[in-house]
């Protein structure tokens, strides 16, 4: 992602629509490429989904973020942005696995070679009975066989596939969906095998160290939002928050955008909103079957936020099973611990009563935790995403659009475009580094004439 070298290019202007992480990486990519971007956010701040809050002095995020070593662009893009720093990657893949009235397991890979890294975690898996885990460990090596981009593994459940390949409904319950729940945000069964090959393959079979995992250490405002302003900054790219764009017209020369305060003319656009603000502001031109775009639906994911007068427990990170937690981070705070619950594929959560959720969530963390049962919690509350991912479930990937549409000079980003990656922060920058390419490719083949008239 280093800027080339070189005078400016003469190529025009382009506008980007969206400030979240495919947004922001195709503002930098076309920056780099000697472009003159403007990029207008409808929030007050860039980052998108990726966003936090100021909560009784604790800045919030609203979920909970976390990505694998084999994210490349992803890293790539923060390394760029320099918050780098901002984030700590686990030397080797290791979650601890909690059951209630059970001490908790450590599932984590052992320093070997693909696949064998896995092995020992799979075979030691105490949650699963042994004739449990020699099937999983079988599975395990039949999925690396999977190929991803075949249309009829995209028409396939992965729920399907594991009843065929001898996982049984607790081995999915406690092994399979740990992943496919959190990574896909539906369970097993309804998920897309693409989509799960994917994961699995990509970030657990296929390297030793490719899912290794990384969080935060600051708010996603620190990580995101704020470096990436000051850099856009630096690169000359004009960015406008609070801009909501409610129209997008092809002219002669080029495109005009209109937002609540005014019209912005460019020789391109890169459209880099959720599908359903897409499938709105398309024109018809350019994607006849945008209207498909919203059979890609949308997941939910909810998180309950719990600040303990005391630590509950050593753990920064875990995942439960058998319990009605999913995900669990912490943070010390001075006089207590703040911990988050990630509920992901959380349609049943998602109309729940906050403190319906908060409670449920108290009594499940006292079973995991014995230290939770008599610590006072000084705050609760739930931040809830709707729409935090498009509905990963088979078939989807027909319903999900190239970057170039069928107007040159305007193109598509979101981790919701064919990526051929699910709905994660590696996909969103993988999208928009794309599209930034793709623009660049269609203003350079347009004869000079065309973009000096769009001035």
């Amino acid at each position: 992602m280093t800027a080339p070298t070189g005078p400016p290019g003469e190529a025009g202007n382009v506008c980007v629509i969206g400030g979240g992480l495919a947004g922001i990486a195709a503002a930098i990519r076309l920056a780099d490429l000697h472009l003159r971007v403007t990029l207008l956010e409808s929030r007050p701040e860039l980052g998108g989904a990726t966003y936090s809050f100021r909560r009784d002095g604790l800045t919030v995020d609203t979920g909970q973020h976390v990505f694998l070593r084999c994210y490349e662009a992803y890293r790539g893009l923060l390394d760029r942005l320099g918050s780098t720093a901002g984030t700590q990657v686990q030397p080797r893949f290791a979650v601890p696995v909690l059951l209630p009235g059970r001490p908790p397991h450590l599932l984590a890979r052992r320093r070997l070679p693909a696949p064998a890294h896995l092995l020992p975690a799979l075979a030691g898996y105490r949650l699963l009975a042994p004739a449990q885990r020699l099937a999983a460990v079988r599975a395990a090596a039949a999925l690396r066989h999977v190929d991803p981009d075949l249309p009829e593994t995209d028409a396939r459940s992965f729920g399907d596939w594991l009843a065929d390949h001898g996982q049984d409904a607790r081995a999915v319950r406690r092994l399979w969906d740990l992943v496919t729940v959190a990574a896909l945000n539906l369970p097993s069964a309804q998920a897309s095998l693409a989509l799960a090959a994917r994961v699995f393959r990509t970030g657990l079979l296929e390297a030793a160290d490719a899912g290794d995992i990384g969080r935060p250490l600051v708010p996603l405002v620190d990580l995101h939002a704020v470096p990436a302003r000051r850099l856009l900054d630096r690169l000359g790219v004009r960015v406008r928050t609070r801009a909501r764009v409610r129209w997008i017209r092809p002219e002669p020369a080029g495109f005009r955008v209109g937002t609540d305060d005014g019209e912005v003319d460019a020789d391109a656009v890169v459209l880099a909103v959720p599908h359903q603000a897409a499938a709105a502001l398309v024109p018809p031109a350019a994607a006849p079957a945008a209207g498909d775009w919203r059979r890609l639906g949308a997941a939910p994911i909810v998180n309950v936020h719990l600040r303990y007068a005391r630590r509950i427990t050593g753990l920064t990170m875990a995942a439960a099973v058998a319990s009605p937690a999913q995900w669990i981070f912490t943070r010390p705070e001075p006089d207590g611990q703040y911990v988050v619950v990630s509920l992901s594929a959380a349609d049943a959560e998602l109309e729940r009563p906050t403190a319906e959720l908060v409670a449920t969530q108290r009594a499940a963390l006292a079973a995991l935790f014995p230290a939770a049962r008599h610590a006072a919690v000084r705050d609760a509350f739930v931040t809830r995403e709707p729409r935090a991912t498009f509905r990963q479930t088979p078939g989807t990937r027909a319903y999900r659009p190239a970057t170039a549409t069928g107007l040159p000079g305007l193109v598509l980003a979101g981790a919701w475009t064919d990526t051929g990656w699910p709905d994660t922060m590696e996909g969103a920058v993988r999208s928009g580094q794309q599209a930034a390419d793709v623009v660049a490719r269609q203003l350079a083949s347009r004869p000079r004439h065309h973009t000096e008239a769009a001035r």
